[in-house]
């Protein structure tokens, strides 16, 4: 599913974030991407999703080389990605249904069909209820669901986070891991950077830890 060799990849001014990084995820298996701030996590996170380019070494996904994509593939690559991220990146000026929807009206779905869908995955995380409530209006543990139900509304075979429990609080943060559980035992790809000693204590899944942008 994900295989990654001799990954490296170099900012400008020669910071190296990863370095030599080699490692194998199977369909439908969860993995913790740990180590301390800094590791790396979030660059690899983020070249997992396309977001950005190795270096050198390649990243293979569902059979896909990522370091030699074509620019104009990329979009349809990501569109087998949930991806969270800290920020969330909700649109403020609309309602929780109509962030659930846009990644389906992008992708050409009909109205009828991305509020059927929207609402099911609004349901899936709790927040079907809240389906016509501002962004502002939700708590940070709702904003965060919100944004992984707009993760999950295309039906992933892969979902990437990065930080996903991050600032949220004990019971919030719960959640928010049983989601991402409930998600794996669907058979849904799961992979996960975070520093939830909690998380990295109790799941069932397996680690990649990084230290210094190596696997350690």
């Amino acid at each position: 599913m994900i295989v990654a060799s001799n990954l490296t990849k170099r900012y400008p001014g020669g910071f190296e974030a990863l370095r030599d990084v080699s490692f194998r995820i199977a369909a439908g298996e969860m993995v913790l991407i740990t180590g301390h701030s800094g590791a790396g996590k979030t660059t690899l996170v983020k070249l997992i999703a396309s977001i950005e380019r190795p270096t050198s070494g390649s990243l293979v996904v569902n059979g896909q080389n990522l370091s030699a994509l074509r620019r104009g593939a990329i979009p349809y690559v990501r569109r087998h990605f949930g991806l969270i991220f800290q920020d969330q990146k909700l649109l403020f000026d609309r309602n929780a249904l109509d962030n659930v929807m846009l990644p389906l009206q992008i992708a050409g779905f009909s109205q009828r069909d991305a509020v059927r869908r929207a609402q099911a995955a609004l349901d899936k995380v709790g927040l079907l209820a809240r389906e016509k409530a501002m962004p502002i209006a939700l708590s940070g543990g709702e904003q965060q669901r919100l944004a992984i139900a707009r993760a999950i509304v295309n039906r992933p075979t892969v979902l990437l986070a990065d930080e996903p429990t991050a600032n949220l609080d004990k019971d919030s943060a719960a959640d928010i891991r049983y989601l991402f559980s409930d998600f794996h035992r669907v058979g849904v790809t799961v992979v996960v950077a975070t520093h939830d000693q909690n998380w990295i204590e109790t799941c069932h899944g397996n680690a990649l830890r990084l230290g210094h942008g190596r696997v350690v």
